[in-house]
């Protein structure tokens, strides 16, 4: 069996884990994930007990109960390079013996549950609305850096994505992989379902113009009008198909799900959309307590 070396997995002096600096034993199986460290406590909050609260950069931590089920929430900053930092720790402090640096024999399944802001790319999705990702489009690249990346994609999907809009092969190719399907179950009554873009970036990856022109600007365009067995692109966020593929490939279920506080076709944001997003949260934790 192989060890991992030092350099490989990172454990702190008091036998954290290198960026979150959690213990495996301050890990709960659910694990809801905020890009905003602000939002843990709003989270948190809610909670019936609170077991501990750790911080480190924008990594911040609390593990607790709600109705009696066990969750941590972890805010994982911006972007897909955290969600990679995230998501193998979370998965390291799940399954790998700190002591030996070796795999656990019996793996452990997580439930990572993202809860973000998003905007919409379609006229009739509104402001406020939440969107469940059942399936994740990454602009990112990231899932290609790892050994079966095809296995967990949908490569008839890309295929057309890349026709349709005539991908520049200078960028990343994109990747679409699916939610967990029982999340999806879960939450389908009280979600709009989506085909969502994870950008790397929030300027002119999701198309926007400050000074800086887009290298295609007519991408958004094309991306509007993409449609596949029916299906619509639906918004942008920034971390969810890193979540599904790495979830995927290390036999975790996880599953985004994002307040719409954008919509790009009307040229339309609010600044004032944390009453949305409190109801998301909400909705959230009331649906995982039920999980088996």
């Amino acid at each position: 069996m192989r060890t991992i070396p030092s350099s490989e997995l990172i454990i702190n002096d008091d036998g954290s884990i290198f960026h979150l600096h959690l213990h495996p034993e301050q890990l709960a199986d659910i694990v809801l994930l905020v890009g905003d460290p602000g939002r843990v406590a709003l989270i948190a909050e809610h909670f019936d007990q609170i077991e501990c609260r750790v911080s480190n950069r924008e990594f911040n931590t609390v593990t607790g109960s709600y109705k009696g089920k066990r969750m941590t929430v972890l805010s994982t900053g911006i972007g897909i390079g955290n969600i990679d930092i995230s998501v193998t720790e979370l998965d390291a402090l799940a399954n790998i013996d700190f002591a030996t640096r070796q795999e656990r024999a019996e793996k452990r399944r997580l439930t990572l549950v993202r809860l973000g802001t998003s905007g919409a790319i379609q006229p009739d999705i509104k402001v406020g609305e939440v969107v469940f990702s059942r399936t994740s489009l990454g602009f990112d690249g990231l899932l290609t850096y790892y050994a079966g990346r095809d296995e967990v994609c949908d490569l008839e999907l890309e295929k057309a994505f890349s026709e349709h809009t005539n991908w520049n092969p200078k960028l990343p190719a994109p990747y679409f992989v699916d939610a967990d399907k029982e999340l999806f179950e879960l939450f389908k009554d009280s979600t709009r379902e989506g085909i969502t873009i994870a950008a790397p970036g929030f300027y002119a990856p999701q198309g926007r113009w400050v000074r800086l022109q887009p290298q295609d600007p007519t991408l958004n365009q094309k991306i509007e009008n993409f449609e596949y067995a029916g299906r619509r692109i639906t918004n942008f966020e920034m971390e969810g198909s890193a979540l599904a593929g790495l979830a995927a490939l290390m036999g975790h279920r996880a599953a985004t799900i994002c307040t719409i506080i954008a919509q790009r076709i009307a040229l339309d944001a609010c600044t004032d959309y944390k009453p949305f997003v409190k109801q998301m949260i909400q909705m959230a934790l009331d649906k995982l307590a039920t999980l088996d």
